[in-house]
């Protein structure tokens, strides 16, 4: 394999890449039913606003909202923080799950890619449509399993996001 495509969260295979694939995450002292829950929990400012926003009754509802939020109720320096929220967030799962972490590994070293259908900013910054993008999603994933595997992940731009 020398690339794997993931999107939906229920996909066979691969579904379990995706932020939105259920499955819980505890992490900073609280637990969440998805990377996607945990992810967007810092995005808020006001607790009200985070309160509503994990109250959602699934973890694509609450990107959907959260996509949504007005700049207003964005925490400051979210745009910064978020990459290496992510980073914490996927590791959390792949360290707590270990049947996810060894599907993880078994993709040995094909490029793994969040291959979005709609084309939008954040398709585009977290996974490609129509094979443009950044994934970061999938830049992360093939970082963690790097790590995972006792290997390193040269990605100088992905480390400079994720330090900023």
């Amino acid at each position: 394999m020398d690339e794997i495509r993931f999107y939906r969260s229920n996909e066979k295979s691969w579904g379990a890449f995706s932020s939105l694939f259920r499955c819980s995450v505890d992490i900073a002292g609280e637990r969440f039913r998805s990377v996607e829950d945990a992810y967007q929990s810092r995005k808020p400012r006001k607790p009200e606003v985070r309160q509503w926003l994990l109250s959602a009754p699934t973890p694509a509802l609450v990107a959907l909202a959260a996509h949504a939020l007005p700049s207003w109720d964005i925490t400051a320096g979210w745009s910064r923080s978020k990459y290496a929220w992510m980073l914490e967030c996927q590791r959390a799962k792949f360290t707590q799950h270990r049947d996810l972490r060894d599907l993880l590994l078994s993709t040995g070293f094909a490029r793994l890619v969040e291959s979005g259908t709609v084309d939008n900013d954040v398709n585009r910054r977290w996974g490609e449509v129509n094979g443009v993008g950044s994934n970061y999603l999938g830049r992360i994933l093939m970082m963690l399993r790097c790590e995972f595997g006792g290997s390193s992940y040269e990605d100088e731009e992905l480390r400079e996001r994720l330090c900023a």
